[in-house]
């Protein structure tokens, strides 16, 4: 079979390896593939991989030989999931690879904020160390973590991982979730979503980006925490209305927010939080260390071909 990878960039940039795929078909590979090429770039292909380019029904309608859509992603909303399963072609996706490296991002945020280590390891490097009338310096309240309490909005896979992490720092965890656990009980206690926001020192966004939880941190939510409470977003950037986010760090309602997500990617210029006062800022690469991406495209292949098999696994419709 032919298989065509849309956008693989992301996920390879040059350091890893298709061959998983080469084994099983025909592979062509573009690191990128504008709107306007995607029906072209498919042709007669019956595989498709795609990361982040949309498969709308118009697409599927213009190329009826696609059997089969294989996401580089967890999420899927890039492709008309309904549209593809009306024609009989299975949708999967790609979950829990990035769990681990998603859960030390979150907490590699938090570090940040707490020590602002890397403006202060600039400031050595600037020489202001050595010119200090004092054995040391800082810049910015250091804060310790210990004793604190960090709520996760979301208490899956990732969301548990996280708060291990931070329980073993000497952390308290809450957690608001849809479905409670018995694993998430042993690692946290769960409470009405008010309760969390108003007894978190730090909050921090697990939860999928659904129409109940766009926006669930706006002006409204921010004025239940803490003054001086830390947000955190590794989830989805449209679970935070980041005017009102961004209007709580310049007033100092919050301390400080750390988001490796936004509303719109890449961010556009005018997003509020690029002036807002103690907002940090990665652009969407918690889950990029290289061993998590080599995993999700060997469960990438994995999802061919079970499927070339006749036994499809992660399909998200049905």
């Amino acid at each position: 079979m032919k298989i065509v990878i849309l956008d693989g960039y992301t996920v390879n940039p040059g350091d890893l390896s298709w061959e998983g795929f080469e084994k099983l078909g025909d592979l062509t590979v573009y690191d990128h593939s504008p709107a306007d090429k995607v029906v072209e770039r498919i042709g007669d292909a019956e595989i498709v991989i795609p990361n982040k380019i949309s498969i709308t029904g118009e697409v599927l309608d213009a190329i009826p030989g696609i059997k089969y859509i294989g996401l580089l992603s967890t999420g899927y909303n890039v492709v008309d999931a309904e549209a593809a399963k009306a024609k009989g072609i299975p949708v999967t996706n790609i979950p829990a690879y990035g769990t681990m490296a998603v859960a030390q991002f979150t907490i590699g945020l938090l570090l940040e904020i707490c020590g602002n280590i890397g403006h202060h390891n600039r400031a050595v490097h600037s020489g202001r160390w050595q010119a200090n009338r004092d054995f040391c310096f800082w810049d910015s309240p250091l804060i310790e973590l210990a004793g604190k309490t960090m709520g996760f909005i979301g208490f899956g896979r990732i969301g548990q991982a996280a708060a291990k992490i931070a329980a073993a720092m000497g952390m308290e965890i809450l957690a608001y979730s849809r479905t409670e656990t018995d694993e998430g009980r042993r690692i946290g206690k769960y409470v009405p979503l008010d309760e969390l926001l108003a007894k978190s020192d730090v909050v921090s966004l697990h939860c999928p980006l659904t129409p109940a939880t766009q926006g669930i941190i706006d002006g409204a939510s921010i004025a239940k925490m803490k003054d001086g409470a830390i947000l955190v977003n590794t989830a989805r950037g449209l679970l935070v209305n980041e005017r009102d986010l961004a209007d709580a760090l310049n007033r100092g309602k919050l301390m400080a927010a750390a988001v490796d997500v936004v509303s719109q990617e890449p961010i556009l210029g005018d997003n509020p939080l690029l002036k807002a006062k103690n907002c940090f800022i990665t652009p969407h690469i918690a889950w990029a260390p290289k061993d998590t991406r080599a995993r999700l495209i060997d469960i990438a292949v994995e999802n061919l071909s079970c499927f070339l098999a006749g036994a499809p696994v992660n399909v998200v419709n049905g």
